[in-house]
């Protein structure tokens, strides 16, 4: 993990490595960008909203108890995620935060997907966003890098069973 807080922008990096999946597979979820609730089970919805699936400015909307607005344990949080760029030779996509009830400004993602040795792979995934209210940097670092575990394990694990 990797990190840097400044008064303007929080960064950070997590990663995670997985030893039975091969980058391009790996690739071929994260680039389902309109489903990726299929992996991280507290989305409870995500679906597009405009353009096509894994292309270049397409949005999708997201909702669930992943981020919660404010810390309000009861709300639902949402966002509308744009994609802003797509690298499928060097499996790097961005997108950012378009509209949100969580809190997020200026938000945006990057995921790598890197070529570990012959059947594994390591998942990068920073992000750059204005300091949230009611979170400490440390808080949502420690929250994506439980959250992508929880994604690379669905991941890893729909492929061996195929």
């Amino acid at each position: 993990m990797e990190k840097a807080s400044s008064l303007e922008k929080w960064q950070a990096k997590v990663s995670v490595t997985l030893t039975k999946a091969k980058p391009n597979q790996i690739w071929l979820l994260f680039t389902d960008f309109f489903h990726f609730n299929k992996w991280l089970p507290t989305l409870t919805t995500c679906h597009g909203v405009h353009g096509i699936n894994g292309e270049l400015g397409c949005i999708r909307f997201c909702s669930g108890f992943s981020i919660r607005s404010n810390g309000l344990e009861s709300t639902v949080g949402w966002s509308r995620e744009k994609l802003v760029a797509v690298d499928p030779v060097e499996r790097v996509m961005r997108y950012e935060i378009v509209e949100s009830n969580i809190g997020f400004e200026s938000y945006v993602s990057t995921v790598r997907i890197l070529q570990r040795n012959e059947e594994g792979c390591v998942i990068d995934w920073g992000f750059t966003v204005d300091p949230v209210g009611g979170w400490s940097l440390d808080d949502l670092v420690k929250k994506y890098e439980k959250a992508l575990g929880i994604i690379a394990k669905n991941m890893e694990e729909a492929l061996t069973r195929t």
